[in-house]
């Protein structure tokens, strides 16, 4: 059974009245919320970025910018010669990252450095229409999405300004808010955010059944191909990153990580190595815990695909859930949880939380303290992460156990579409 949407728009002559969407207190309402959303952003945002201008005492966190500084504009350098990175191990996206890469060059007169933070700061714009998809005029909206991902990126320090996952979700995000009245659209933006990071393809999994899923799917199948065509038509080395893929290993903050770091200090004898852009293990086993993981994410998919097959009630935060559900599962089943990853998860929520029929208000809940203690692990007290110290233990099993009590979502996802 799906439920109509649609239908719960028509025939509301109530809407004019005091309180409804729509109404003059609730636009009233609507609008001073707006401005405590933009004051609190603002003053997030200001610390976020005096934290890049100055490291804190003994933990140094303002050192996390080198990425861009190093990384980022030397991938802008080679790209604006025309070619991809070739033979560089850290270059590991999907073609569709050249965008963001090349974004600051369009600044001329500001450093790179301060165009990319200048473009990730106004990616406001998702917070934004976080904020208008509760002041829509249907009912069942909430500002609690907003608030969300307002006040808890910063729980990630400066982190999110100095990373384009940033940029990656909002395409998310956007996707997301348009699937239901412009699927199209949202198909559009869920292929370019898969040709940038592979995992918004996953917020479609949830499109409702018939025309919607149809016009979704393949608009994102053709927004992603003509993209892809006109990059490798004027880029050479296109699809390098591939092979740099299937050799990563098994990253120390991951679950199998979080197994690995235990294990060493009962015995195991392997070591910490800084290869593909991330400290992973390597040692005996550690390539049965990395085909272990492959074996995990294929597990989840087939888990995803039988809850398409078999759902068979829709709400209209069902595409939202299942969103937040299929990158749980393969956030917590991979060989790398970097810190960012945090950011997709807590901007999918914030998306589920505009949704008064959302069931993932739980899952939200658990996100929030798994960002704060991965802050702890990166980058306050990374050195006991890599070392394995008892502390650096602790907070990678906290954190990973916070993940892992995420997959509630999966639960709640399953019962509120009435499988089969």
């Amino acid at each position: 059974m799906r439920v109509d949407d649609d239908a719960a728009d028509r025939g509301t002559d109530a809407t004019t009245a005091p309180g409804f969407p729509g109404s003059p207190t609730s636009a009233a309402a609507a609008r001073r919320c707006a401005r405590r959303l933009g004051a609190v952003w603002a003053a997030t945002r200001l610390a976020m970025l005096a934290l890049l201008a100055q490291p804190l005492g003994v933990f140094h966190v303002g050192t996390i910018n080198g990425e861009v500084h190093q990384i980022y504009h030397r991938w802008y350098e080679q790209l604006v010669r025309g070619g991809f990175p070739l033979d560089d191990a850290m270059w590991q996206y999907p073609p569709g990252a050249a965008l963001v890469i090349l974004g600051p060059g369009a600044l001329p007169w500001l450093t790179y450095f301060q165009a990319f933070l200048l473009l990730t700061l106004a990616r406001r714009r998702a917070a934004r229409r976080l904020a208008l998809a509760a002041r829509g005029r249907r009912p069942g909206r909430s500002t609690a999405g907003a608030w969300m991902w307002v006040c808890a990126l910063p729980l990630l320090l400066h982190l999110p300004l100095v990373r384009y996952d940033v940029q990656v979700t909002a395409l998310a995000a956007l996707a997301l808010l348009c699937m239901h009245r412009r699927p199209r659209v949202g198909g559009v933006l869920a292929g370019l955010g898969a040709t940038v990071k592979l995992w918004p393809v996953l917020v479609l999994l949830g499109a409702p059944r018939g025309r919607t899923t149809r016009h979704a799917w393949l608009s994102a199948a053709a927004g992603a191909a003509a993209l892809l065509a006109v990059l490798a038509s004027v880029f050479s080395h296109t699809f390098a990153f591939l092979r740099q893929q299937g050799s990563r290993g098994v990253q120390i903050e991951s679950v199998a990580g979080t197994v690995l770091s235990l294990a060493r200090p009962a015995g195991w004898p392997g070591k910490v190595e800084y290869r593909y852009g991330a400290m992973e293990f390597t040692g005996p086993y550690v390539s049965s815990f990395a085909h272990a993981s492959l074996l995990a994410t294929a597990a989840a998919f087939c888990w995803l695909l039988l809850w398409r097959v078999r759902a068979r009630r829709w709400t209209p935060a069902t595409p939202f859930d299942a969103a937040l559900a299929a990158v749980l599962l393969f956030t917590v089943t991979s060989r790398v949880i970097s810190p960012q990853y945090l950011v997709w998860l807590l901007g999918l929520a914030a998306v589920c939380l505009t949704s008064r029929a959302t069931t993932q208000r739980p899952v939200a809940a658990l996100l929030l303290p798994a960002a704060a203690v991965s802050t702890l692990a990166y980058p306050v007290l990374y050195n006991d992460v890599v070392t394995g110290t008892p502390l650096g233990c602790a907070l990678m099993v906290v954190r990973n156990g916070l993940l892992v009590a995420a997959l509630l979502s999966c639960r709640r996802l399953w019962a509120s579409a009435r499988c089969a």
